[in-house]
């Protein structure tokens, strides 16, 4: 009783600062206005677009050479590192506007971006596995998406008075603001390790001569040790980068269940992660007025809310569960899009609250899965995969939009999702997940 009493107190510092850390990421009030800065600054669309790719490319390429340096070094240093990367980015924008600062901002917001990606749930994770509360990480994962979507439509409710009163500039340092805050709010995340040593402190000893203050012990700081004959040997217990990256790829490719739940990351994240993008056009070729596309899209941003936290009691669901999840899902999507009726959004929104929910359980499904120390780079991978996979939504959708009309786009884009609950329903059951897990039988697709 005693034991429990002393994890509830670390269980809720954790999950308020990952809750805040999440909201002040996207309290971004460049959001909803950067691609005006564009235009008024006299980008033509083929240069925005353009400056869409270098995001893009940003992120995929730096996405799991981050996850490696992450298992490394100190996920909590990435975290603190991530913002204040974007921070930067957007003080070029409204300082230097220009396409070279776009350019470059989007570098830096992509590369804290990947910086992140990975390394934050790789903490949380490994954090509740230490206290005993791996079983929570469905609820934590599912309201800190909830609590980036609120920080999102707070800087869209935000962006307008301030844009109002003090222009670009303005909304620019109220963005570079929020990811100070974000970065400070880093530094509170705990950060553990099952080899470090007692008071072993990771964002510590990645700073240089941390061994040298006494921070650290010279073994745990990955010094070179006396060998019998004087010479030195490296610490075997501290692994370095590509030690992490090799060790990390190594364990997706060889781990059928960890490569199965992986590639189930990007087969339910990216499609309905792509075609938000979309929705705003579905929602005008509804016939609403303009100024009532806003009021659809609350639809949607609701029922994505709505999933987040559904998350727990998603975690009962076993393979044919989670495959009828994803065969509503598309169903209601598809539906809901052919209509062409502002009441189709409620469908929508029901679609993507169901979407919301089977990514946080397949990002369950993967953590539960990973049993080696590079838990940063295996879910980088998966992060890759799923940026990747979003571009070719993005390619595919363009085709088909472009030939038959939003509508039918979105209900052409569900058809992977029938097809991988197909593959779910009719699979074997797969091995037993330990009790303290507290997931179902499954690991995904193979």
């Amino acid at each position: 009783m005693l034991i429990v009493s002393a994890r509830v107190p670390a269980e809720r510092r954790l999950a308020a600062t990952l809750y805040a850390y999440a909201f002040l990421t996207d309290l971004v009030l460049l959001y909803p206005v950067y691609a005006l800065l564009f235009a008024d600054t006299g980008l033509s669309v083929g240069q925005i677009s353009s400056l869409f790719v270098l995001w893009s490319a940003a992120g995929i390429l730096l996405e799991v050479p981050s996850g490696a340096w992450a298992d490394a070094v100190s996920r909590r240093l990435l975290l603190c590192l991530a913002p204040l990367l974007a921070a930067a980015g957007f003080a070029l924008w409204v300082l230097v506007p220009s396409y070279p600062a776009f350019a470059v901002g989007f570098l830096l917001w992509g590369a804290g971006g990947a910086l992140r990606s990975g390394a934050l749930e790789a903490l949380v994770w490994t954090e509740l596995d230490r206290l005993g509360a791996a079983g929570r990480y469905a609820r934590l994962t599912g309201r800190t998406k909830t609590a980036e979507l609120l920080g999102v439509v707070a800087a869209m409710g935000l962006a307008a008075p301030v844009l109002a009163v003090g222009g670009y500039p303005a909304v620019g340092a109220a963005s570079v603001a929020a990811c100070l805050a974000a970065a400070a709010v880093a530094t509170r995340f705990p950060e553990h390790r099952a080899a470090d040593p007692p008071g072993h402190d990771r964002a510590e000893a990645a700073r240089p001569g941390a061994a040298q203050r006494g921070a650290i012990p010279p073994a745990a700081a990955g010094a070179s040790q006396p060998g019998p004959a004087g010479a030195t040997e490296p610490e075997p217990d501290e692994p370095g980068w590509w030690t992490s990256l090799r060790g990390g790829l190594a364990e997706a490719r060889a781990d059928r269940s960890v490569r199965a739940a992986l590639l189930l990351v990007p087969a339910v994240a990216a499609v309905w992660g792509g075609l938000d993008e979309y929705t705003p056009l579905l929602a005008r070729d509804t016939g609403i007025p303009a100024a009532g596309v806003p009021l659809l899209l609350l639809l949607v941003w609701a029922g994505t809310t709505v999933g987040g936290l559904l998350a727990p009691a998603g975690e009962r669901l076993t393979d044919r569960g989670f495959a009828a999840l994803l065969a509503g899902a598309a169903l209601a999507l598809a539906v809901g899009a052919l209509l062409r009726h502002p009441a189709g959004f409620v469908l929508v929104g029901v679609a993507f609250a169901a979407f919301q929910l089977a990514a946080v359980l397949a990002d369950v499904r993967l953590q539960a899965r990973i049993s080696g120390p590079a838990r940063a780079t295996v879910t980088s991978v998966a992060g890759m995969a799923t940026d990747l996979t979003i571009i070719g939504v993005y390619a595919g959708y363009g085709v088909v939009a472009g030939a038959a009309g939003n509508a039918v786009a979105f209900a052409v884009a569900v058809l992977p999702y029938l097809l991988l609950a197909a593959r779910l329903a009719t699979r074997r059951p797969a091995r037993r997940v330990p009790p303290n897990r507290s997931l179902p039988d499954n690991s995904g697709v193979s």
